[in-house]
């Protein structure tokens, strides 16, 4: 078991080892399991993590906040709006500033082609790690948090089917980075996973790249489908989400002509008959409701997304722990 994570940058899970993945899943459930009895975990007594937020957030935000006051430290929201970044300040300076005020710098920057861009520039230039809440390509926090709840769920995860599955929403053209790193990941716990999505949709081809070379090692599968109803077929794991059509089309317009053609893209009670009986339906929340998925399914005994966000937050703890203290 690998040991040495401080200073680590947490921005792509690619760049974890699957050890390295393992001790952060073994920590995430034993602040789980002491969460759970009171036991104080003041690990990380009077640290401070600063929370950069270029866009909204709920649960990425409170998990943060939360997860680190019970780690024994402070988080400081900073709204990226009232920053001299709105002025035009340069992530190396932001970093440089930030990285000796405190112990750690967390930012979510999700503007296509230049979210991921600023994290690692910000990393180029920090002297403490940068954790990712999220950007145009990767959300780390939310695919380890979905590996850990599948583990709690389902045990042994190898040949378990996976099908993460485009779904028709109109709140706001979503990034990629959900569906990103879901492929990356899930193959490299052997894991037969699908990805489905209208034409249009589709990932950068390295993505598709990289998964399938995840999966070869990984001792999983990884195959793509057009067909909604045969990625819900067996399946023991339903993730249908939006995602936007970036890739292919760079417009920020929400609804569009694409869009429209593919309302019947939705998670159904239909749907979910052609899973294998206990299947679990999960999604990152927050789910546009009676367009992405029905009531019935969300609100139902196969969904798991309240589990799932609460893992949310002993996932940020074990981050956070391992990456600005340990050894």
């Amino acid at each position: 078991m690998r040991t040495v994570f401080r200073g680590k940058h947490f921005i792509s899970l690619d760049d974890w080892t699957k050890e390295e993945l393992d001790t952060l899943l073994d920590v995430s459930y034993d602040l789980k399991r002491k969460f759970a009895m009171g036991i104080p975990t003041r690990y990380l007594q009077d640290k401070t993590v600063f929370l950069m937020f270029f866009e909204q957030s709920t649960r990425t935000r409170n998990s943060m906040e939360a997860g680190i006051t019970q780690l024994g430290g402070h988080g400081n929201y900073l709204d990226s709006s009232t920053m001299q970044v709105a002025h035009g300040e340069v992530a190396k300076d932001t970093a440089v500033i930030l990285s000796r005020f405190g112990h750690a710098i967390a930012c979510r920057n999700c503007f296509w082609e230049i979210g991921n861009k600023y994290l690692n520039e910000m990393a180029k230039w920090s002297t403490v790690p940068i954790i990712s809440l999220q950007c145009d390509l990767y959300h780390p926090m939310q695919a380890i948090a979905d590996l850990m709840t599948m583990q709690e769920k389902l045990g042994n995860l190898e040949r378990a089917k996976v099908s993460i599955i485009w779904a028709y929403a109109t709140t706001h053209k979503k990034p990629i980075s959900v569906p990103i790193s879901q492929a990356l990941l899930f193959p490299r716990y052997g894991m037969d996973v699908t990805l489905a999505y209208p034409e249009g949709y589709d990932l950068p081809d390295w993505v598709i790249g990289k998964t399938e070379e995840n999966a070869k090692r990984g001792g999983g599968s990884f195959r793509i489908t057009h067909d909604m109803e045969d990625a819900y077929r067996n399946a023991d794991v339903v993730y249908p989400k939006n995602w936007g059509s970036w890739v292919t089309n760079q417009s920020t317009e929400v609804v569009d002509e694409l869009l429209q053609s593919y309302k019947v893209w939705k998670c159904t009670e239909k749907m979910m008959q052609l899973a294998s009986k206990k299947v679990l339906y999960m999604h990152a929340l927050p789910a546009d409701r009676g367009n992405e998925v029905e009531d019935s399914v969300i609100d139902g005994p196969h969904s798991v997304v309240y589990d799932e966000a609460e893992n949310r937050l002993h996932t940020a703890k074990a981050v956070m722990a391992l990456t600005m203290g340990g050894r």
